[in-house]
This record gives C-alpha cells, structure tokens and sequence, in this order.
C-alpha cells in the first residue's frame, strides 16, 4: 500500500519538474535541484525517524547530473524504493542515481536536445520565417506535450521501483553491489572522457626521442587523468576546502603548467 496519494506523487513530480535545475552548481550539478525535488516525499518516508531523514538528505544532497526529462524515471524509481525498505536501501537508491544517470543523459539529450531542436525547431522556425503563427503555436505544443510526458516518466519509474523491490524480495544487497559497480564503472568512464591532459614532455638524445606520455600510456592508459582525479579527492578531503577554491587551483594550475608546456 502506497503512503503517497496520486496527488501527492503529481506535486513531487511537478517539483521536479520546475525545480531541478535550481541552484545549478560545479560542486553538485543538479544535485541541489534533486534534493530540493525528493525532500518532501523523504520527510513523509521518514517521519518517525529523525536519524534515517537526516542521513537520507545527506545521501541526496551529492553530485547528480542528467536529462531532466529522464531524471523524472529515476526519482519515481527512487521514492519507491525508500517507500518499500527504507534507509536500508539508501545504498541501492544512491548506486542506481550514480549508474543510471550517465545512460539515461545519453538517450535523453539525443530525444530532447537534438532530436527535439532538430525536427521541432526547424519546422517551427521555417514556419515562422514565412510568417505563419502555426509555427510557433508547433513549439508551444510539443513543450506542452513534454509537461505531460514528464508526469508519466515519473510514474513509470515509480511503478518499476515498487516492482524491482518486490521482485528481488528482500535481495537489495545484490542490487547494491551490482548498482556500486555500474556507478563505478560510469565515474572510471567519465574520468577518461571528460579530463583531458597529456604530458606534452620529450627527450632527445642524437637520433633518439623519448615521449613521456608514451611511455605513461605503455604503464597504464590515462594515468595522468587518474592521477589528476586523485589529487582532487585527496585535496576535497581538506579541512577548509571548498569545491570553489578547488576550481580555482585547477584553473590556475593548469593555466601555468600549460604555459610551461608540462601539460597539453
């Protein structure tokens, strides 16, 4: 039996929907628009437990980054796990947010970026330079239809959730373990994707040249992005650190090292 009604499921939804994209950040992309989303379903979660509510905002409140659109799947999905087991399957709910979100902004963006901008956008504006006002009234209607199509990703991923947690009945540890992985697996395939650096260093001796980044790839491909990665995790776990001060050494840093041609 579900504790939310189908009235408050819409608000959550249409919380989602206007909210996620508040309080954008570098620290946590959209994971203060997430949090702000989810927190009412959490507080009625966790009503009689003020530990479990306070240690469930915490978990929320971490670095999130999707399509908005298909972030709606993942909240349903979310909600309904936490309904069903509550904060014993906080671990689950923040391994499947981690492992989906980097697929789901994969086919989203292609849907509701490209696709979107491409085949609506076009059309509307071809429209609108002959000065036909169906053009507009085009653009007008598919958002309208996206308004929609939003509520009923977030009951999809609501209903699937109630359905992952009775199925597996009471097997989140595997659900865990495997959602650790994907997540896992997303933040090493980001790493690699997203930080681009190479050591631009040579050494020559008569006929002889000697590239450093070479000879890096030959011990272990992308070292210096994984060592790049790890000095950032090590300097966030600084008192007195902050992510904006971080930004501002990457910056600074990199401006530097590039103009001394250690890095490229």
């Amino acid at each position: 039996m579900s504790k939310f009604t189908k009235k408050e499921l819409m608000k959550i939804s249409a919380r989602h929907q206007f909210g996620l994209q508040l309080g954008h950040n570098y620290a946590r992309m959209q994971g203060l628009g997430y949090f702000y989303s989810i927190y009412p379903a959490l507080k009625k979660i966790y009503a009689d437990n003020p530990e479990a509510l306070d240690k469930a905002c915490r978990a929320h409140h971490m670095y999130y980054n999707t399509t908005p659109q298909m972030s709606e799947i993942i909240l349903g999905m979310d909600i309904a796990i936490e309904e069903a087991e509550g904060i014993d399957a906080i671990d689950t709910v923040i391994g499947l947010k981690t492992g989906l979100m980097g697929p789901f902004a994969a086919f989203g963006d292609v849907i509701f970026s490209t696709i979107q901008q491409t085949i609506f956008g076009a059309i509307a504006a071809n429209m609108a330079i002959q000065g036909n006002f169906t053009g507009m009234l085009i653009w007008m209607l598919w958002y309208i239809f996206v308004i929609f199509l939003r509520f009923y990703l977030f009951n999809i991923g609501y209903k699937q959730g109630s359905n992952l947690v009775s199925s597996m009945n009471g097997k989140l540890e595997s659900i865990t373990r495997g959602a650790g992985i994907v997540g896992l697996m997303v933040v090493g395939a980001l790493i690699s994707s997203t930080i681009k650096i190479t050591i631009p260093i040579t050494f020559t001796s008569g006929e002889v040249t000697f590239a450093l980044q070479d000879a890096l790839d030959s011990i272990l491909l992308y070292l210096p992005q994984i060592g790049l990665t790890a000095l950032i995790y090590w300097l966030s776990g600084k008192p007195k650190m902050t992510t904006t001060k971080l930004i501002f050494i990457v910056m600074i840093s990199a401006i530097i090292l590039a103009a001394l041609h250690i890095i490229a």
